[in-house]
């Protein structure tokens, strides 16, 4: 075999590899895994592709800074930590691809002049060769693509292929970072349409609710007054009364499903009893919680419940509902079980649809197990703090 067709056969090799592992990573996109599981997968595939003893991603910071956000190494190559900071100043090699926007490499740590503490870091740790390319987004250096060696220099065609391997990673980390930004939108829209309820409930508070109040209280007085009572109209006056205490009641539930008021003055556990309560089926409730819960994602665990409690009263058939809400592996984990006919189907129009977009625009998810005659079970689980978007900086 002659070497030009030995070399092309190499090359068609290393693009089918490339190929393959960004097919890899696309199927981590299509099941919208977290920015870190993508950027962990990335690292692996380069560093395997590559052939290097570590690969590492970082992302360039506003404050002249690089954060490391994935590395993949081999035992004796761990010279970073994701997490660790690199400065953007000097001549190492995050410095060297932000400022020129292209590939670069350092081969000699011993003769270089000095390039502040990640020079040090990596002369000391034995570091021989490294080669690093930048990841742009939206036409601008978002972070670099790293390689390194601990034993030999790298190769002269590192910088050729770690370049298209970094424009394969753009691609994909754009994808994140869009689907990062849908899901942000989504939680700003529900954010932004809890805060309406709040201010409307607010307004129905002081506002409607107070005069109906005065009203009432005016037709009482009036109607114990003696004018009243020579008149024949107390009678009228203290059934015009219960009337009004009857729209006051309605007033607040209306303002309670818009916001509940419990919920902003008490927080999530003293609205979760005050819907236990007012359920017209037995609640056996069991709420542990420490402080400190975001107010959205309270806001949208008492939705779950309250929902649930109106379907199981309307539905279930049910004797008795349990709920327990308390926190599970860094999410707060929302139960609600009742004993009553299951065969719950979300696609029925019972609101649980709507109930399941909410929660996983917080990046949580709902689980239904609903078997005929054997009960309902419904599990939420919302990720604390809220579900972050991928971050975006402007290079200072």
């Amino acid at each position: 075999m002659s070497p030009d067709r030995t070399a092309a056969d190499a090359h068609l090799a290393e693009v089918e590899a490339e190929q393959a592992a960004l097919r890899r990573i696309a199927a981590l996109l299509a099941r919208s895994v977290p920015a870190e599981e993508v950027f962990d997968a990335v690292v692996d595939e380069v560093r395997s592709l590559m052939g290097v003893e570590a690969a590492g991603l970082g992302r360039y910071e506003a404050d002249n800074t690089a954060t490391v956000l994935a590395l993949s190494a081999e035992a004796d190559a761990w010279v970073l930590l994701p997490g660790d900071k690199l400065s953007t100043e000097g001549r190492n090699i995050t410095a060297l691809v932000l400022r020129t926007g292209r590939p670069a490499r350092v081969d000699d740590f011993t003769g270089r002049p000095p390039g502040g503490e990640d020079v040090r870091r990596f002369r000391e740790a034995g570091v021989r060769s490294i080669v690093g390319a930048p990841v742009q987004l939206r036409e601008r250096v978002w972070g670099l693509l790293g390689v390194y060696s601990m034993h030999r220099r790298l190769p002269p065609e590192t910088e050729a292929r770690l370049a298209d391997f970094a424009a394969l990673v753009a691609s994909a980390l754009a994808n994140v970072q869009a689907w990062s930004e849908l899901e942000a939108s989504r939680v700003r829209i529900i954010s932004a349409a809890d805060e309406a309820r709040r201010r409307v409930e607010r307004d129905l508070h002081d506002g409607a609710q107070q005069r109906i109040l005065t009203v009432a209280l005016k037709a009482q007085m009036l109607a114990e007054s003696q004018a009243a009572q020579t008149a024949g109209l107390d009678a009228e006056l203290l059934s015009l009364g219960v009337e009004l205490d009857g729209v006051l009641e309605e007033l607040r539930t209306l303002a309670s499903g818009l916001h509940p008021a419990a919920l902003s003055h008490g927080g999530l556990a003293p609205a979760l009893r005050t819907l236990a309560r007012r359920s017209l089926v037995p609640v056996v409730l069991d709420v542990r919680l420490p402080g400190g819960v975001a107010e959205s994602v309270e806001v949208a665990a008492y939705y779950v419940v309250a929902e649930t409690l109106t379907n199981t009263t309307k539905h279930a058939e049910a004797s008795r509902i349990d709920v327990t809400v308390e926190l599970r592996d860094g999410r707060l984990w929302v139960c609600v079980r009742d004993d009553g006919v299951g065969g719950a189907d979300p696609a029925r129009g019972s609101g649980l649809e709507g109930l399941k977009d909410r929660i996983e625009a917080f990046g949580g998810t709902m689980t239904l197990d609903s078997p005929s005659g054997g009960g309902t079970t419904l599990v939420a689980q919302l990720p604390l703090p809220e579900h972050p978007a991928l971050e975006v900086h402007a290079n200072a």
